[in-house]
């Protein structure tokens, strides 16, 4: 005779335990960063690929727009994100892209930084074929300066401005695409000039060379030295940068470049648990030589670079590591 308590109990145990949490079933992090060939983004899948062996997995969802995930981020809609440190200082003053985001100061107050680094160099890339060999040759040219909705389309514009003294819209025609776009629109000639922000030594840099001739425009001294430059340098998240022009091969521009440099830091929110964070900061830290091993650039991520440019507080599970590690934890990141 079938005894169907018997047969219940078995079952419902097995539907119990179906329903408890497992190794496989641990929770995943959504993270947000740049696109593919971006050097954010290479930064990016590195910390992740590093969280992942301490059991923190960070679904990576790439090719998105920076301003965007900083504000998904604050909203705690995300765990980690890629930013630029001077989005974090619009978000605060609620200014340009932040300006409709009624509560976007308060936002801002739950914003955490993990490290930041050394991200490259603005390239201003124009083939030999364009007529463009100084910054004055812009003129009634076309311009792709970024994308839409991101800070670095008004930073290459605020660059131009003070360099050559025009106006977009008004002395140069400027284009506002996709990174991806605005690549291929340079290689199809449908704008004269790209303005693009890139580690030093970019493969996607490099490709204009690989078919052809090309020029990265160096910033004058006279401009270098002015103070309206000194300004731009001085933000957060910039800085000059120097390379040498042989860096690429089939780059016109001889002897040394000098560039607006940029920096970028791997951020969370303060809702994330202490014990995360602390579990992904070190696993990156402690599996260092992988990280430098995935690009040239990372090779200048070290113990002394873990802060640069980084304006907004540490995460306590981060501040640690750092603390258990010996990093010289600059005061004013403490949270």
């Amino acid at each position: 005779m079938l005894n169907i308590k018997s047969f219940i109990a078995p079952v419902f145990a097995v539907a119990l335990a179906a329903m408890q949490p497992t190794a496989a079933s641990a929770q995943i992090y959504k993270g947000e960063t740049a696109g593919v060939g971006d050097p954010v983004h290479t930064m990016f899948v590195a910390f992740a690929n590093q969280a992942g062996k301490a059991d923190v997995e960070i679904q990576v969802n790439a090719g998105q727009t920076l301003t965007k995930s900083m504000l998904k981020g604050a909203k705690g809609d995300i765990a980690f994100f890629s930013s630029v440190p001077s989005l974090a200082n619009l978000m605060a003053g609620k200014k340009r892209m932040y300006s409709k985001i009624e509560n976007a100061p308060e936002l801002a107050k739950n914003l955490r930084a993990i490290l930041g680094f050394k991200a490259g160099a603005y390239h201003p890339v124009t083939l030999a074929s364009s007529g463009i060999e100084k910054w004055e040759d812009i003129k009634g040219k076309t311009v792709f300066t970024g994308p839409p909705a991101g800070s670095a389309s008004a930073t290459s514009e605020a660059l131009i401005k003070i360099i050559a003294g025009y106006e977009a819209g008004k002395d140069y025609n400027a284009v506002r695409l996709s990174w991806g776009e605005g690549y291929a629109a340079l290689a199809d000639g449908k704008v004269d000039m790209m303005v693009r922000p890139a580690e030093v030594g970019s493969a996607n840099i490099e490709q204009f060379g690989l078919s052809g001739s090309f020029r990265v425009l160096s910033i004058p001294d006279s401009a270098r030295d002015s103070d309206a430059m000194k300004k731009l340098f001085g933000r957060p998240g910039r800085g000059m940068a120097v390379f040498d022009g042989g860096t690429y091969k089939g780059q016109l521009t001889e002897g040394e470049i000098t560039a607006l440099g940029f920096f970028q830091m791997v951020g969370t929110h303060s809702g994330v648990s202490d014990d995360v964070v602390y579990k992904a900061t070190k696993a990156f830290w402690e599996n260092l030589s992988d990280v430098q091993a995935t690009a040239f650039f990372l090779k200048e991520v070290t113990k002394e670079t873990a802060f640069t440019a980084i304006n907004v507080p540490l995460h306590p599970g981060a501040v640690r590591y750092y603390e258990e590690a010996g990093f010289t934890i600059p005061n004013n990141l403490r949270p």
